[in-house]
């Protein structure tokens, strides 16, 4: 969990600019930092075999490759992206699956799917509306309320 007040959300997208891609399939996962009243860009993290990935050159060959890191084993797309998601408190995006959000769930990620593409500065500035004005349990349970926080309770000891 990050510092109370403050939220790690992650967002799945193909332009960087909205929440336009599914869990499974998005070229990219941008990460940010949010606060009641701002929202720091973190990361971007970029996957392979998203929407658009894994073109062919123009000669229609696969580029140049000394061979396959994996050994042609199947990659776990879905692992992949939870993996990254360490550390958030919220995923956004525009479709998940079931074994998706069960996975996403268990790595402590509160998953949100949104039913039409967003721009991210709307998601995020509609989840700084929320944080501001009576935030819903799982918003409220994410920025840390009701957690004890054993830093605090040693500044109110000291006081």
């Amino acid at each position: 969990m990050s510092e109370i007040g403050h939220l790690k959300i992650a967002i799945t997208t193909n332009d960087l600019l909205q929440v336009d891609a599914n869990f499974a399939n998005a070229k990219q996962i941008v990460f940010y930092d949010v606060t009641y009243d701002d929202a720091v860009f973190v990361d971007c993290v970029q996957f392979k075999g998203g929407k658009g990935g894994g073109k062919r050159g123009p000669g229609g060959g696969g580029g140049c490759s000394m061979g396959d890191p994996n050994d042609g084993a199947a990659v776990d797309q879905v692992k992949l992206r939870v993996d990254a998601l360490e550390g958030c408190a919220v995923l956004f995006t525009r479709a998940l699956s079931d074994f998706a959000a069960v996975n996403v769930k268990n790595a402590g990620v509160f998953p949100v799917k949104m039913e039409t593409g967003r721009e991210i500065t709307e998601v995020i500035e509609t989840l700084q509306r929320m944080m501001n004005n009576h935030p819903p349990l799982w918003l409220r349970k994410a920025l840390g309320y009701g957690v004890r926080n054993a830093e605090f309770l040693i500044e109110r000891d000291e006081a």
